[in-house]
């Protein structure tokens, strides 16, 4: 048999579930579709955006069982049976979830595109201060420094972050720095 003809079934498409957003969803995948395009091309989820393809720049970041991690390094696959939650899956309800009213108060919007990526990162790092130390400007700061943006220097991002974990029940509202 030759090579055209083979049918070897590790390349075959695969059925996969998968939670994503609190709804759990099955998609029949090919094996090297990353996550990224399962989210976006498959499931309309156009909040994570693919830009660099290589994991650095963090456009693409959305929560794999809670940890901040580039779907555009994961293949689809190796999310089945867990958790994503991309940044749609962030407000409640309708309503904008604290840390994204505090990007907007901060106006930590700028031109939209690494939002998305930022918003993701920065959930896992309020949640991690919900159950552990809260960070400082410096330690966010240093977290944040993983996801590029061109548009800002990065300061109205840490303060909407600051502002989430911090002051009374970890949402108090602080000036500019």
């Amino acid at each position: 048999m030759s090579v055209a003809q083979s049918t070897d079934t590790a390349l075959d498409d695969e059925t996969i579930t998968l939670t994503v957003n609190g709804e759990q969803i099955s998609e029949t995948v090919p094996p090297r579709m990353t996550l990224a395009y399962l989210l976006r091309d498959r499931l309309a989820l156009n909040g994570t955006h693919i830009a660099c393809e290589q994991g650095v720049c963090g456009a693409c970041n959305v929560l794999l069982d809670g940890r901040a991690v580039r779907s555009c390094l994961i293949y689809a696959v190796q999310a089945a049976g867990r958790t994503i939650t991309t940044v749609e899956g962030l407000a409640q309800n309708g309503a904008l979830s604290e840390l994204q009213s505090a990007f907007v108060r901060h106006q930590a919007l700028q031109c939209g595109f690494c939002t998305p990526g930022f918003l993701v990162l920065a959930t896992e790092l309020v949640e991690e201060s919900r159950h552990g130390t809260r960070p400082d400007r410096d330690e966010i700061r240093e977290r944040l420094a993983a996801n590029i943006c061109r548009c800002t220097g990065y300061q109205v991002l840490i303060d909407a972050v600051e502002d989430v974990v911090s002051g009374p029940g970890q949402g108090g509202e602080h000036g500019n720095h």
